[in-house]
């Protein structure tokens, strides 16, 4: 079915499904990334070791990323009309008790960066909301769109230590609470779920299971543990890495880390664009070997200029574009029936991809005072996902074309 013919048989434009999702995306990221601004204020306050810096931003991430597999098939069975504004809803309750209540001890923000992660399952709800909307031919733009609201984490980055320092620790939580409130009343009112929507009738046990046997599914989430993983774990580790590293105030790593984020978030849909027209695993090659230069080049630690700001930013633009590629790849090669499962499990890849690194990253530098062997072991993951994606994701591709 036709892009205007979802639109005549469901009274709903695809998009504007796609802008709201994608905002619905940024608004729960922007909540799941709260805490990674303030982690060196914690740090300072509570008096943290490198380690206990690094849970506070990683629980948020690991649960935000196991959460998305019950929440993908909720997806494919609900409908993202339901699960968007349930998720927002949701997440408000630990960004006020974050805000108003939990945040003197480290016990308290565990806690609540505990149930923050609900905000992080937001990408399994748009993946196969999105994808429903859209032809096969334009689903890796779509989906690479909707991959832009990762974007939220640069809105908390720019925001959340500016409003402390201007206001008190309260209020950027109670401004997010009052944004995700009012997202989750506009999505109850306007979403609508694509009309060819593919409803699965077999219990969630067994599309897991059916899920689990799918060879896209393990390829995909090797890949985005390390596109998408590499990404969050930048992204939440990154102020705490160049005020370690280069002695950067916290307001100038955290505004760093926005531009890291900003740049892979656009480059993103740019992943998805081209796997429309080339194969996804040619975009992911390249992709992966950018970053493996990139780490490489910055385990050295040097100079932010030139150095290691392009280092920095190579690494960023391909994190993006490799993510965008696997949820193109994902997009063309799922069951129509199993895209929330199949994006739950791969979500969780990723965001599992981010939970690690910090803690590695942090446990290294706390023995070491140096993130050099980090750096190292990133380069080498890269690499054996470069060879998984050239060895078995694209001769796969490349055996049926010939066939």
């Amino acid at each position: 079915m036709s892009t205007s013919q979802l639109r005549a048989t469901s009274g709903g434009s695809p998009g504007v499904m796609l802008a709201l999702a994608t905002i619905g995306f940024a608004v729960n990221f922007w909540a799941w990334a709260l805490l990674s601004p303030l982690a060196t204020k914690f740090t300072t306050v509570l008096q943290l070791s490198s380690f206990q810096q690094s849970l506070l931003v990683a629980v948020p991430v690991v649960v935000g990323s196991l959460g998305r597999i019950p929440i993908g098939a909720l997806t494919d069975r609900l409908g993202g009309r339901i699960m968007f504004p349930l998720v927002s809803l949701a997440t408000i309750v630990p960004v006020l008790y974050l805000g108003l209540f939990g945040h003197d001890s480290l016990a308290a923000i565990l806690v609540g960066g505990f149930f923050l992660g609900i905000g992080g399952t937001a990408f399994a709800v748009g993946v196969p909301f999105v994808n429903a909307w859209f032809p096969p031919e334009r689903r890796g733009f779509a989906v690479g769109v909707f991959g832009m609201g990762m974007g939220g984490t640069a809105i908390s980055a720019l925001t959340t230590v500016k409003l402390v320092d201007a206001n008190s620790m309260r209020t950027p939580f109670l401004i997010t609470a009052t944004v995700l409130a009012a997202y989750a009343v506009v999505a109850w009112t306007v979403l609508r779920d694509a009309p060819n929507r593919v409803v699965p009738t077999t219990p969630f046990a067994a599309r897991l299971n059916a899920t689990l046997k799918l060879r896209i599914t393990w390829q995909a989430a090797a890949l985005y543990a390390v596109a998408f993983g590499g990404y969050v774990a930048f992204s939440v580790y990154l102020p705490a890495y160049l005020k370690n590293a280069y002695g950067l105030t916290q307001a100038d790593a955290a505004n760093r880390m926005a531009g890291f984020v900003v740049l892979a978030v656009l480059m993103r849909p740019v992943g998805g664009w081209l796997s429309d027209r080339i194969p996804p695993s040619r975009v992911l090659a390249g992709s992966l070997g950018i970053v493996i230069l990139g780490a490489l080049a910055q385990s050295f630690t040097p100079g932010l200029a030139p150095i290691g700001t392009i280092a920095f930013l190579g690494m960023a633009a391909a994190l993006g574009t490799g993510s965008g590629a696997t949820f193109a790849l994902v997009a063309q090669k799922a069951p129509a029936n199993q895209v929330g499962s199949v994006t739950g499990v791969v979500g969780a890849a990723g965001g599992l991809g981010g939970f690690i690194p910090p803690l590695i990253m942090g446990s290294i530098y706390g023995s070491y005072h140096s993130y050099a062997l980090g750096l190292v072991l990133l380069a080498v993951v890269a690499l054996a996902a470069l060879l998984l994606d050239l060895l078995s994701v694209g001769r796969r591709r490349e055996a049926i074309a010939a066939a």
